[in-house]
């Protein structure tokens, strides 16, 4: 599910920027059979990816405890019980991170450089306003999501505790997720407003309670 999600991310802001530099032609490049390909794509290479690792890595024989330090069977938390060199497949998954996080982020760093080129090209100030709208919230899953799969899968286990690991896959796992519906809802200008007003009146009691 982390490859399929770092793919989707990726794949969104290959849609944002068909939307925001060819708008007239993007019912026709993203038309419904090619979102369907986008996404069964993304799920069976995600799929593919997990194969690998599940398979390989119980070959591996375990000393002692089995019990991992983790809320998850995440990898390094295994490889850690693990009694002969994991060194190799060590080396394996962090290359798998480059394919799987870096390379997408450089894609999503390219697709935005040429969204910001052509917004500020843009002579309509409603134009830039409504373009600017659609790119806060998908960059902000961006940097949630792939800045704590960053931590976990590019810097070696050794460098980190089995609480920090735990805690930044926690957020990434769990949190991102829930988050996700209220930072893309927040596009919304009925939700915004809603938001504002719920604020507005939550600050107004706790006034009042305090004048009482």
């Amino acid at each position: 599910m982390t490859g399929s999600e770092c793919l989707l991310l990726t794949l969104m802001s290959y849609d944002r920027c068909i939307a925001i530099c060819n708008p007239l032609r993007y019912p026709v490049i993203m038309n419904p059979r090619v979102c369907l390909q986008m996404t069964t794509l993304s799920w069976v290479v995600g799929l593919l990816n997990s194969l690998f690792p599940t398979v390989y890595i119980t070959h591996f024989p375990f000393c002692d405890s089995k019990e991992i330090q983790h809320f998850f069977c995440e990898v390094s938390a295994i490889l850690k019980l693990s009694c002969e060199d994991t060194s190799t497949y060590e080396m394996i998954l962090f290359v798998t991170g480059i394919v799987f996080l870096l390379i997408p982020f450089g894609f999503i760093f390219t697709s935005y450089g040429i969204i910001f080129l052509t917004v500020f090209r843009m002579r309509s100030p409603e134009g830039r306003s409504k373009a600017r709208a659609t790119c806060p919230s998908h960059l902000t899953v961006v940097s949630l999501y792939l800045g704590s799969g960053v931590f976990l899968v590019m810097i070696p286990p050794t460098r980190y505790s089995a609480q920090q690991s735990q805690a930044v896959s926690l957020f990434y796992n769990t949190l991102t997720p829930m988050l996700k519906p209220v930072i893309y809802s927040l596009q919304n200008k009925e939700v915004l407003g809603a938001l504002r007003n719920t604020l507005r009146m939550g600050v107004c009691s706790q006034i009042a309670a305090r004048r009482l």
